[in-house]
């Protein structure tokens, strides 16, 4: 057999020139800034990220794993990207820093590049919450086992509070939302099914972003549209239902932009809906109407959930609130990131403070034999400032706009 030519574990190759990313250089030089904050005070010679949302907030590339890992190494002096060889030279051309390709010739080459950028350090940051059992026993065995801190939590509040090109960005979105939901409503008739409706709004919301960023990559923005007992549950995927007179409606478009997700989430009714749905979808409304009113800087998301959930039992529906009233925007999507510290939710106590940016998004659910079935939500995002909040959706909600006539 004749011996293979020799091929390294890792190398680097800058093919091309950099692309343009989704913030300025002085955008990402203020998040690594921020990040070396954090590990001066835990005394961190290296931080390895391996999360998608982490490495792309930190970096400006945004991987697709398939099964392979992916990381971003973080020293006082440098943040390096360690990429598949599968990707060839994109990592580097979309990152703010250097980058790093590793090969598959051989396997865990990846833990090879990852210890030779962190220099043989005793002490390193990790994400506890994403670095699975497997990763970290193949931590411990490349690098010499140094100690792990789990800076997760620390990066998480620092990208709590957003700054103004994210706030931009975020201001984009949730007009593509918008345009996306006319989009749906435009398409919604008898005999429609849920996916035509769909693909309708995902459409509109592409062409829409792929016009006011031309130089961005174009990747996983969605609608999910669910009509009668499909409108249950939040999540639920698309269908091929055909839309009755009658049904209650839940359109839910989800423009992504250089990884930031923005949503518009509206109930309608094609035709007129019956009393129960009627008080269901009125009581959801002004719920939210309620909601909206309470999101300013110095309360926290707790004290928001308690005074939504005293309105809801007043009305005697609390019962069939479904899910936390709201959460945090930026780096995130459905199958990747959250910063769980700041959902609208009983258990959280963070405060708001300007910058952030948050949702309000009650949802009523009714099981099916109830009067008045199916799942009723709006959703809005808002920017909190200095002495409030802004609410950037602009797409009518409630009766008097989301009834489509048959």
């Amino acid at each position: 057999m004749t011996d293979l030519p020799h091929r390294p574990a890792s190398f680097t190759c800058h093919n091309g020139g950099k692309a343009p990313l989704p913030f300025s250089p002085a955008e990402y030089a203020s998040r690594l800034a921020a990040l070396r904050g954090i590990m001066a005070e835990a005394e961190l010679p290296a931080v390895l990220l391996t999360s998608m949302h982490n490495i792309a907030y930190y970096s400006g590339f945004l991987h697709c794993s398939f099964g392979r890992p992916f990381g971003l190494v973080v020293t006082p002096y440098a943040a390096t990207v360690v990429a598949a060889n599968i990707d060839a030279g994109q990592p580097w051309r979309r990152s703010h820093g250097e980058a790093v390709i590793y090969t598959d010739w051989a396997r865990d080459n990846f833990w090879r590049a990852v210890a030779g950028l962190t220099g043989g350090a005793r002490r390193i940051g990790i994400e506890g919450d994403h670095l699975t059992l497997a990763q970290a026993a193949k931590l411990a065995g490349f690098l010499g086992a140094p100690e792990r801190v789990d800076i997760a939590p620390a990066a998480m509040a620092a990208r709590m509070a957003k700054s103004p090109e994210e706030i931009a960005l975020i201001r984009e979105g949730a007009r593509v939302a918008d345009l996306g939901g006319w989009a749906i409503r435009d398409a919604i008739r008898p005999g429609t099914r849920e996916i035509d409706v769909a693909m309708a709004g995902r459409d509109a919301m592409e062409l829409e972003i792929a016009r006011a960023f031309p130089d961005a990559e174009y990747r996983d923005s969605w609608v999910w549209f669910q009509s009668g007992i499909n409108t249950d549950g939040a999540h639920n995927p698309l269908t091929a239902r055909r839309l009755d007179p009658g049904d209650i409606l839940s359109l839910n478009a989800f423009p992504m932009i250089s990884g930031y997700y923005t949503a518009l989430e509206r109930t309608l009714f094609l035709g007129e809906p019956d009393a129960a749905s009627l008080r269901h979808w009125r009581a959801n409304v002004a719920t939210h109407e309620l909601g909206l009113s309470l999101i300013r800087p110095g309360i926290s998301c707790a004290a928001i959930c308690a005074e939504l959930n005293r309105f809801l039992a007043g009305e005697g529906l609390l019962g069939y609130r479904s899910f936390g009233y709201g959460h945090s925007f930026g780096m995130l999507s459905h199958y990747y990131g959250r910063e769980a510290g700041l959902e609208l939710r009983e258990d959280i106590d963070t405060v708001l403070e300007p910058g952030m940016v948050v949702s309000m998004e009650p949802m009523l659910w009714v099981p099916e034999g109830t009067p008045g079935a199916g799942g009723y939500r709006e959703h809005d995002i808002l920017v909190v400032t200095e002495t409030g909040a802004e609410n950037i959706t602009g797409f009518p909600y409630g009766p008097e706009a989301n009834v489509v006539a048959v």
